[in-house]
């Protein structure tokens, strides 16, 4: 007998003994033609907080930390902004054995391609993202980008792509015409993942909730944006699945996306 959360395809993942979901091996579908199938990815505290002195560190636990790694795993490309880039030095990489062998056994390579858009080409070159060498890595830059930090991006031998005109659609579309990406997660900061939503190009949002209180003024949320939100324009998501776990107080949200606007109940 279906039950009505699976005819909503609302379901519980398989579980393992640190009392996680398992997301190593995503069931999604067909990327679109003119970008690839999106997913996102943010820790969060319980108040809607996404960062603690300035960073992620300190909301999730290492259950949280291997789920991450496990959505990489099924991911081309993984995104970040600069923002993120620049407060986390990010890498791509899944790190552990297991996910590389899984990887490998599906014909893909180790670890994703690093990704990350910034306008003013303000990075840390001396970071991880470029200094890698055990994964690829492109760098998205705007027609505003100073010619001399384009140059200085290509000094470190990694690919800076000039974009003009809706520079994230353009993104995307470089990713699924020319990396051949046909999954991409993206792991923040608030402001890309703000503009991802707005135009409605996030397909699945991973979130973990963590059990503390941040508290203050002004600090980020998960997602963030110029304009005031109104009922007409927010993001309506679907439950996929949601899981707890009591180790570590945490509870790990699946959504996919439905659409726009008030759904009038």
């Amino acid at each position: 007998m279906v039950t009505d959360r699976e005819a909503r395809g609302v379901y519980d993942p398989p579980m393992d003994e640190s009392g996680k979901p398992d997301y190593t091996s995503l069931d999604l579908p067909p990327a679109p033609d003119d970008r690839p199938y999106v997913l996102t990815n943010m820790v969060m505290s319980a108040d809607g907080k996404v960062v603690i002195e300035g960073t992620e560190r300190g909301l999730g636990s290492i259950v949280d930390q291997r789920l991450m790694r496990e959505l990489r795993n099924n991911a081309d490309v993984v995104v970040n902004g600069a923002s993120t880039l620049r407060t986390s030095g990010a890498s791509p990489r899944v790190r552990d054995d297991d996910l590389v062998a899984l990887r490998e056994a599906r014909g893909k390579s180790r670890h994703p391609i690093g990704a990350v858009l910034s306008g003013s080409g303000d990075l840390p070159l001396d970071g991880v993202f470029f200094t890698g060498d055990d994964f690829d890595a492109v760098v998205y830059l705007t027609e505003q980008t100073p010619a001399e930090r384009r140059e200085a991006i290509l000094a470190t031998g990694r690919d800076a792509i000039v974009l003009g005109g809706d520079v994230v659609p353009a993104m995307l579309l470089h990713m699924r015409r020319e990396l051949g990406a046909e999954v991409v997660l993206v792991e923040g900061g608030p402001s890309m993942n703000g503009e991802l939503f707005r135009r409605g190009l996030v397909d699945e949002y991973f979130l973990t909730l963590g059990p503390v209180v941040v508290g203050g003024n002004g600090t980020l949320s998960a997602v963030a944006g110029p304009d005031a939100p109104t009922l007409d324009t927010v993001s309506r998501m679907e439950i996929v699945s949601a899981v707890g776990n009591p180790e570590s107080s945490e509870l790990y949200l699946r959504y996919r996306r439905l659409g726009f606007g008030a759904l009038g109940r």
